[in-house]
């Protein structure tokens, strides 16, 4: 039986005395592929930074693999190396080149891991982690370069390695985005509309990646306007119109049969 990713309960998120967020519950089991879609303003995006705690809530509970970010002593840090989020407007580092912006994260990560490894084994806390036994900080940052080349050649963009994003197209962007989210190994990525910034002709290569990733059973929460995207391979879609979820079901349904008059009339447009 699969796990529960996210497990999200009663969920509040205000801007002052404005309510975006009235509690709002949602299950994410490994492997699935939830969309989310409603209009505008809807909170859509809002839940999705939630979950990995770029807003912090006002009430409820948020559980990502079985820890609750409303716990004190959780290391927001540590966990963010496992839900990986990929933006709307790409948020690559343009100052860097490309496999730079695919290797900064590992790399740091697992330095400040050999770091603490070493501390441990010095001051006699217990053994360092065996995957970083006798490793260098030049050895980490060879082997994240070779695992970032693999993944340019995933998406057919390693001739890209030594460029800057500023001479990319959209779409290569944020292909090169989700491959940096996949660099870090996450066990969920969060998509927040990944292809509204985009021109329509380049939507398609960012939505391809995305289908692959699904087909090979990665967990994703998906803010999107892309109901095509949303009947192909969402497991399930939900619904949120004006910080409530009105309607959540499998695709067909959802689709072929909607029951919520707010869902019937949003979907009557965008159809």
């Amino acid at each position: 039986m699969a796990e529960n990713k996210i497990v999200v309960k009663g969920l509040r998120k205000c801007y002052g005395e404005l309510e975006v967020l009235k509690k709002i519950d949602i299950e994410v089991t490994e492997g699935e592929v939830l969309c989310l879609i409603g209009p505008s303003g809807s909170g859509k995006s809002t839940l999705l930074r939630c979950l990995n705690r770029l807003e912090k809530s006002n009430g409820g509970e948020i559980w990502i693999n079985n820890q609750n970010l409303e716990n004190k002593n959780l290391n927001i840090n540590k966990l963010r190396e496992s839900i990986g989020m990929v933006f709307q407007h790409f948020n690559l580092f343009n100052n860097k080149t490309v496999i730079e912006n695919i290797m900064l994260a590992p790399v740091y990560t697992r330095c400040q891991d050999l770091k603490k490894a070493k501390r441990k084994k010095l001051f006699g806390k217990g053994g360092a982690d065996a995957s970083l036994a006798g490793l260098t900080k030049e050895q980490i940052k060879k082997e994240e370069k070779e695992k970032a080349i693999a993944l340019l050649k995933r998406i057919g963009l390693e001739d890209k390695a030594d460029v800057y994003p500023s001479t990319l197209s959209g779409g290569q962007k944020q292909r090169i985005a989700i491959v940096r989210a996949l660099a870090m190994d996450p066990d969920v990525i969060l998509f927040d509309e990944p292809t509204s910034a985009l021109d329509p002709e380049m939507v398609g290569e960012v939505l391809e990646l995305m289908k692959q990733l699904a087909s090979e059973g990665m967990t994703m929460v998906v803010v999107t306007h892309e109901m095509g995207f949303a009947k192909e391979v969402a497991s399930r879609v939900v619904f949120i119109d004006e910080g409530v979820i009105k309607e959540e079901a499998a695709p067909k349904e959802f689709f072929e049969n909607p029951k919520d008059a707010r869902l019937k009339e949003f979907l009557s447009k965008v159809l």
